[in-house]
């Protein structure tokens, strides 16, 4: 039985996180396969599928007949309390297969706030924690991604880990269980010995780390000859392997909600803070031919309305202007926006905004990182206070109201006078907006540096905790103002963080510790708890000063010494010692600086310096902000999981869907256009429905029965299209005068409350709102109530002006129910009287 059809799932928060089956999702045969994987990511289902790492290896896996790919991710804290309570395990959207049934389960390591998590999962997913407990009758359990280049606090959790880029490397593993399996091997240990011969996999099982009397790592024993250490996995060109054009569109609101392409991976700035910049090195470009073909064919796949252009440093991309304007002949006449998940302050600003306005303004984020040229100096960034200002400039000038600003704070050698520079240069920007504009807000956005793995800085102490509070208090104070919000990350968080970013194997024992005692969810602020790590450090018998604080020798044996990034260690301490001295160096697109990468790997990077796209004769179709087309009344069914969608998630579920097929819908006009549809009263989410109403307003339609066919092709499971007539130009959205409603329980109807209440004057009932009760009278909303038998009903409500409750809280009340003895109630509108 999947989740959703559990009684008590109607009060589970935004549901729709779990219902599976949504569009372009893969459906496969589980006794067709011979291997299957759960991509688990241990967070909430709208950042794990935000995540464009889980969207590739999604589609490259499920590519292959044999292999079944299916997601899983962390149950936000209603639904896993629940779970472990029924004892019902954790499964997979796709099949409903929970997760001790998986050949393989692969966590996507994002960064360290995750672990606790990992360990809810498995927990939950009725699988072994530790692989020492795991036998070869349990899933093999990996991990990839970023915070995998030290994997040593959560290494003994992992069968096996993934360093570096995945799409051979998951792949290679899936490969190699399936020849296994066949085989009829069951030795695990044989299993991992095969698994190392991968490249780019870290077997943890075969090292052991020894320490001195200081707690310091001595050496780091290899435990099987010749597999001395890892060296991470390299895609050398990203235009070899399929990017997926078919994503998955969610029924919940993503936190990245779009068609997102990668256009490159790995970055040439050099920034000395950032761990991505260098782990994921060199820079390797996607065909921007390519990149067009994917966009039009993936937006047509999602009906998404805005594109992302995704890579370190999407300005750097190296024909990002005629990209850009390619991609704007496409998409413009589609309503698509584009958006930049970064760009640097030295990139043609100006000319990129040109493009991005013609058809949304979508929002601008200018990360200085420090606010003293000093500091910008030291950690590499490489442009001067005027580049920033000018880029502020051009982008107020453009139209824009909202910018947000990124800065760090604890950066090496930060003194008061640098958090000064940071405040003073927030004013100056702001104070660049256009006067009199109305909505101008400058986000100022702070952050605590840690230290991470792999950098220049890795052996550099991270800020105190107190310290951090201090200075993010510091410049709070001198940023109070209507025009800028400062917003900062929980200094706490960024503790707990640097623990584990540069911690080693005896970390597993308090991350088990803190867990047991309640720790989950500990990149949520409502959730961390950092007593409760402090009491597992001291249970642990380790002080967090020696993770945080302590700078390490550069001679020293670091957790991760035989995880090779590819980064020599005589490159890291040449860019080190350059902070200290405040010199910087060149992108590395001019100017090879010899870090190690390319040499080591024979690999190179992989540009596309010159394309220049045929100029179509066909223009950018003029906006007409007053274009009128028709408008078609749909009535629509709304029956199974797509009940538990939420009014603003059915909305988008229609408009994406009345985008892939092909429908020339009417946009408003204005800062932000919008498709011209309305519906009636918004169904309770739980509620099923045969007679929904949507009104759209549409041109070019010919045929009606053609349209309905198309639009049901592109709709979920459970929203049927029933009938599609022109009703002429209306703006206003349809009024529904009663509502019909068939309710089925087991047993609580009887005739005489019924009857008393059909009587009565009037019946009061409290409608809880978010802050606030109000008292309704139930009994004027009920036209009739008719008790079909003692377990079915028939409900009549009228609808006037005022507050309203739900079918369920009408029949709560008249019954006198409690809400657990509504669990599991079927209601379900049957017709609707349109005024």
């Amino acid at each position: 039985m999947h989740v959703c059809q559990q009684a008590w799932f109607s009060k589970i928060i935004h549901p729709s996180r779990y219902l599976g089956d949504e569009v372009n999702s893969v459906q496969k045969d589980p006794a067709a396969v011979d291997v299957s994987i759960a991509l688990a990511f241990p967070d909430v289902y709208e950042i794990g599928m935000s995540h464009l790492g889980l969207k590739i290896l999604y589609h490259i896996l499920n590519l292959q007949d044999w292999l079944s790919a299916e997601r899983v991710f962390a149950p936000w804290v209603d639904l896993g309390s629940e779970l472990k309570k029924k004892g019902i395990p954790l499964a997979s959207l796709e099949s409903g297969k929970p997760l001790y049934e998986f050949d393989i389960i692969g966590f996507s390591l994002q960064h360290e706030l995750c672990y606790t998590n990992i360990l809810s999962m498995l927990d939950l997913g009725n699988v072994p924690l530790l692989a020492k407990e795991r036998e070869s009758i349990h899933p093999l359990v990996i991990a990839g991604g970023p915070a995998c280049f030290n994997p040593e606090p959560v290494a003994a959790l992992f069968d096996a880990i993934v360093i570096g880029d995945g799409e051979e490397a998951a792949f290679s593993i899936c490969q190699t269980v399936r020849e296994w399996k066949l085989d009829g091997r069951n030795s695990r240990p044989e299993l991992l010995k095969e698994l190392a011969k991968i490249n780019g996999i870290y077997i943890p099982s075969f090292f052991k780390a020894h320490y001195n009397t200081k707690g310091i790592i001595q050496h780091i024993e290899s435990l099987i000859k010749g597999y001395e250490g890892v060296e991470k996995a390299i895609v050398s060109d990203l235009n070899c392997y399929p990017f997926p054009a078919k994503q998955i569109v969610p029924f919940a609101e993503l936190v990245h909600d779009r068609f997102t392409i990668e256009i490159a991976r790995g970055c040439s700035r050099g920034c000395r803070f950032c761990q991505a910049g260098m782990i994921y090195r060199p820079v390797r470009e996607r065909d921007p031919l390519e990149i067009v073909r994917i966009a039009e064919r993936g937006l047509h796949e999602t009906g998404f309305e805005d594109l992302s252009l995704l890579s370190l440093s999407s300005g750097d991309y190296s024909c990002i202007l005629p990209l850009l304007k390619a991609l704007m002949r496409k998409v413009a006449e589609r309503h698509v926006a584009i958006n930049f998940s970064s760009l640097r302050i030295d990139t043609a600003i100006s000319l990129l905004m040109k493009e991005i306005k013609k058809v949304r303004k979508t929002s601008f984020t200018v990360a200085p990182e420090a606010g003293s040229q000093k500091l910008r100096d030291i950690i590499n960034k490489g442009f001067t206070e005027d580049q920033i200002l000018d880029s502020a400039r051009e982008i107020y000038e453009g139209g824009w109201n909202l910018l947000k600003l990124y800065f760090m704070i604890g950066l090496p050698s930060e003194e008061d006078s640098d958090l000064i520079s940071i405040v003073e240069l927030s004013k100056k920007i702001s104070r660049l907006a256009p006067q009199g504009r109305k909505g101008h807000v400058l986000n100022v956005s702070i952050s605590p540096f840690v230290p991470k793995a792999h950098t220049p800085f890795e052996w550099l102490p991270q800020l105190e905790l107190e310290e951090g509070k201090r200075r993010i208090n510091f410049i709070r104070e001198r940023l109070q103002s209507h025009r800028v919000k400062v917003k900062w990350n929980n200094p706490e968080a960024s503790w707990l963080e640097g623990i584990f970013s540069r911690g080693d194997r005896r970390l597993t024992r308090v991350l088990l510790e803190a867990w047991q005692n309640g720790a989950h969810f500990d990149s949520w602020s409502e959730h961390l708890n950092i007593d409760i790590w402090k009491e597992a450090l001291k249970r642990c018998n380790l002080d967090p000063d020696f993770y945080i604080l302590r700078e390490r020798e550069h001679d020293e044996v670091l957790p991760w010494e035989h995880i090779h990034s590819g980064i020599s260690k005589e490159f890291l301490l040449s860019e080190w010692q350059k902070a200290m001295d405040g010199k910087t160096t060149p992108d590395c697109r001019q100017y090879c600086s010899n870090c190690g990468v390319c040499s080591d790997n024979d690999i190179s990077p992989v540009l596309f310096d010159t394309w220049h796209p045929l100029e179509e004769k066909k223009g950018l179709k003029p906006k007409q902000p007053n274009e009128q087309g028709k408008t078609y009344r749909l009535c629509f069914t709304k029956l199974e999981k797509t009940k538990y969608l939420s009014q603003l998630e059915l909305i988008k579920v229609f408009i994406r869907a009345f985008r892939r097929a092909g429908m020339d819908i009417v946009y408003s006009s204005g800062y932000h256009p919008m498709p011209k549809l309305s519906f009636a009263i918004a169904l309770p989410v739980g509620t099923e429905s045969l007679n929904e109403i949507v009104d759209v307003q549409a041109k070019n339609i010919q045929n009606t029965s053609l349209t309905i066919r198309k639009i049901n092709n592109e709709l979920p499971s459970g929203i049927r299209v029933l009938s599609m007539e022109e009703i002429g130009i209306k703006e206003t959205p349809p009024r529904i005068k009663e509502s019909y409603f068939y309710i089925q329980m087991n047993g609580y109807f009887n005739k005489e409350a019924v009857d008393r209440f059909l009587m009565s004057k009037s019946c009061l009932a409290v409608k809880k709102r978010r802050n606030s009760e109000i008292t309704v009278d139930i009994r004027s909303q009920v036209k009739a109530l008719n008790v079909l038998s003692n377990s079915e009903l028939e409900l009549i409500v009228r609808y006037g002006k005022g507050p309203e409750l739900k079918p369920a809280e009408i029949i709560k009340n008249v019954f006198t129910l409690h809400d657990s003895q509504i669990e599991g109630m079927r209601i379900l509108k049957t017709k609707s009287i349109i005024i």
